[in-house]
């Protein structure tokens, strides 16, 4: 009788319990989802671009599609605050400042000056920089592969590509003895680029020549300037010239000067060659790292800044009537994905 009657009881005990399992949580309790998980956390996530252009904004569309890719995303899981200084110095350290004084759980930069501002006054918030040439000489890290602090990110430039694409100049333009260069060089990432391209151009007998300009609005009257001084154009990673692009492929194309850029969107708008990669697979590797920072935990300070990897020879055949080049089937063979990297 006594065992019968113990029975009883625990049977009462678990109806009970698994009547309270399906009870309506109190106030103040995390909701459940179907698959009885506490509702998951909504991240706080600050994005800082320095400018429009498609370069940039295409880093910032890839880290998107990553952070979503990890199931981050609005309005469920993420709630994001996307800031843009417009080109403009003034508002980029007003951004670093709100930035400062806010509370997220992580903050991207997109473009050297919106990620040297962030790395200088945000100081406890986990930082990631995407669209930066050399992290080093930004001063944003003290080493490539232990950054040993709360910053850490992704360079969108290998030496090797300005390299390769000095090489495609000196190798399929013979007639080509100066390049002209567009550059601000009050953007570091512009004068590292420089320096590379100048370096290797030397070695294959060509003279770097160089127009100044200090904002978007002085590219085309800069490229206008080099007309009949040199026989091609070149733009590094530079973000107030790239944003001027435009004026460049139509004073380019009026004067038939092959135009080489360093970007992939570039090349897309106009431009007839580069060596890169896709701005959108970069940021996507950014948006990678965030994920793994915002899931598990992981520390900016111990992950190795990244490098394009997936380079490239990219060729605008549909322009290259503009410039006056034969596209011959000896530039074709030195794309390795002629597929997406000929644009037809």
């Amino acid at each position: 009788m006594k065992k019968k009657m113990w029975l009883s009881l625990t049977l009462s005990a678990l109806l009970l319990t698994a009547a309270g399992c399906g009870s309506k949580p109190d106030a103040g309790t995390p909701s459940t989802g179907s698959g009885g998980d506490t509702e998951k956390k909504q991240f706080k996530i600050a994005i800082s671009q320095y400018v429009e252009h498609p370069s940039l904004d295409a880093t910032r569309e890839g880290i998107m599609a990553a952070l979503k890719d990890g199931g981050i995303s609005e309005p469920d899981t993420l709630k994001l605050d996307y800031n843009n200084a417009q080109n403009d110095s003034t508002n980029n350290l007003s951004i670093g400042q709100k930035l400062k004084d806010s509370k997220n759980d992580l903050i991207i930069a997109i473009a050297t000056p919106s990620a040297q501002v962030i790395a200088d006054k945000v100081k406890e918030t986990p930082v990631l920089f995407a669209a930066v040439t050399d992290p080093l000489d930004a001063k944003l890290v003290s080493d490539l592969e232990k950054p040993g602090g709360n910053v850490s990110g992704a360079s969108d430039t290998n030496p090797d590509a300005t390299k390769q694409l000095m090489k495609f100049i000196s190798t399929h333009f013979s007639n080509v003895k100066k390049v002209g260069l567009i550059i601000n060089e009050g953007e570091p990432n512009a004068v590292v680029m420089s320096k590379t391209a100048e370096e290797a151009l030397k070695e294959h007998g060509i003279e770097l020549v160089k127009a100044a300009v200090t904002n978007t609005s002085e590219v085309k009257q800069a490229a206008e300037s080099l007309v009949g001084k040199v026989d091609a154009f070149y733009i590094t990673l530079d973000n107030n010239v790239v944003s001027g692009a435009d004026t460049i492929i139509q004073t380019a194309k009026a004067n038939k000067i092959p135009f080489f850029s360093s970007d992939r969107d570039t090349v897309e708008k106009g431009a007839f060659a580069t060596v890169g990669f896709k701005y959108y697979d970069h940021g996507y590797q950014v948006g990678q790292m965030a994920v793994e920072i915002l899931k598990n935990g992981k520390k900016p300070a111990d992950m190795n800044i990244t490098i394009p990897d997936k380079l490239d020879l990219i060729l605008n055949a549909k322009a290259a009537a503009d410039y006056g080049i034969e596209v011959t089937d000896a530039m074709k063979q030195e794309v390795k994905d002629p597929d997406n990297n000929i644009i037809q």
